[in-house]
């Protein structure tokens, strides 16, 4: 792999940097505080184009690859983690597919929309009964003439009571298991969709991670994505997707919460000195320096393998791995190195750190990264 960016990458890190730090980090706290969806940012995250980065232009995305967007989301999520998993998820897991997956009338239905007209993508995979199973989904769509009718509920859905357009997988045939699986465009406002609860989480509050339940609800035979029985392929190979952006995710808090220690370190002074003088402090900053910086090689190899066209869901799922594992840590350091102010919400870092854990939960737990891993290696 060439580890040397191009000129373009560098200059969107810088923009994009820019843009975090004056439209997304000052609204971080407060949106946390209050649960308030970011709607206002991601309208200007559409005009600068991050809503839809990899769609080609024919359909209203810039065409960027894959590094490109995982630069992108680091430096969105090194500011606020709900404005980037909010991100994430529109781009990996309902942009991608679709474009991936979906017939030219379904491209050309919904993907200018989600690149540039404002339309927030979901993926609706997770269930009561079916979370790291994913074969266990028990939300049917059972055909009616020319019409689905989709009956079930599925939760943890993020953005799901804010999304316009879900992706959302159901089974078209339950004697079959999971070959039965197949996957649908929803919008919302499509009779017979309503939303439930609104989970109260410990980290990304600004993210509504929202219950969603189908009572006869009637979909045309065009939602369906891909043909009947793809669903679980789709979502299989979407979470490959998923699990690099949201290494990139946990890698950004990583870094926003290593940087806020670093800064913390040099201004804070005990025994006469600042503690970034003391061995225990700089040995724990070094220690969180070399994590960040191999949990963004593994991200990005996994990014420049997808750009080839070549096999990634192994890499993808070290990325995720590695990046959240690191994230927990190097949160839980920057908490430590601030010592009582790490644990108020006077300083970032409190914030970082409950983010941090999540990302070694949604779009496959670590248990089954290592099991995805494993796996592969073991083929």
């Amino acid at each position: 792999m060439e580890f040397e960016l191009t000129k373009e990458h560098l200059m969107l890190g810088d923009t994009v940097r820019e843009f975090a730090e004056k439209e997304v980090a000052p609204l971080a706290q407060k949106i946390d505080d209050s649960g308030e969806f970011p709607w206002q940012t991601l309208k200007k995250m559409w005009r600068l184009g991050l809503m839809g980065m990899t769609l080609p232009k024919e359909y209203g995305g810039p065409g960027s690859d894959t590094i490109a967007y995982v630069i992108a989301l680091e430096e969105i999520s090194r500011a606020c983690a709900s404005t980037g998993v909010i991100m994430a998820v529109h781009n990996s897991v309902c942009a991608y597919p679709i474009w991936k997956y979906g017939s030219e009338d379904q491209k050309r239905q919904y993907l200018r929309r989600m690149a540039e007209g404002g339309a927030l993508g979901a993926f609706a995979l997770t269930e009561p009964g079916a979370g790291s199973d994913a074969a266990g989904v028990r939300t049917t769509a059972i055909k009616e003439g020319d019409e689905y009718v989709l009956n079930g509920s599925k939760i943890f859905i993020t953005s799901g009571s804010e999304a316009h357009i879900l992706l959302v997988v159901a089974s078209t045939n339950p004697a079959a298991g999971g070959k039965g699986l197949s996957a649908f465009v929803v919008e919302k406002g499509t009779p017979g969709f309503e939303y439930g609860s609104i989970e109260d989480k410990m980290g990304v509050r600004a993210s509504a991670t929202t219950e969603l339940v189908f009572d006869e609800c009637y979909l045309p035979g065009t939602s369906l994505l891909g043909n009947e029985g793809d669903g679980l392929k789709i979502a299989l190979s979407t979470l490959d997707s998923g699990r690099t952006g949201i290494g990139a995710q946990a890698l950004g808090i990583a870094r926003g919460a290593f940087e806020e220690a670093v800064k913390y370190a040099k201004e804070r002074e005990q025994f006469g000195r600042p503690i970034a003088s003391l061995q225990a402090v700089q040995w724990k900053i070094a220690d969180m320096a070399v994590k960040i910086e191999a949990a963004r090689n593994l991200v990005h190899r996994a990014a420049w393998l997808k750009d080839r066209g070549q096999p990634f869901g192994k890499e993808a799922a070290m990325a995720k791995l590695y990046a959240s594992t690191i994230a927990r840590e190097v949160t839980n350091d920057a908490v430590q190195i601030h010592g009582g102010y790490g644990y108020t919400k006077d300083y970032p870092v409190e914030r970082y750190y409950r983010d941090a854990k999540v990302t070694e939960i949604y779009e496959g737990t670590s248990e089954i990264q290592r099991l995805v891993i494993a796996n592969s290696l073991l083929r």
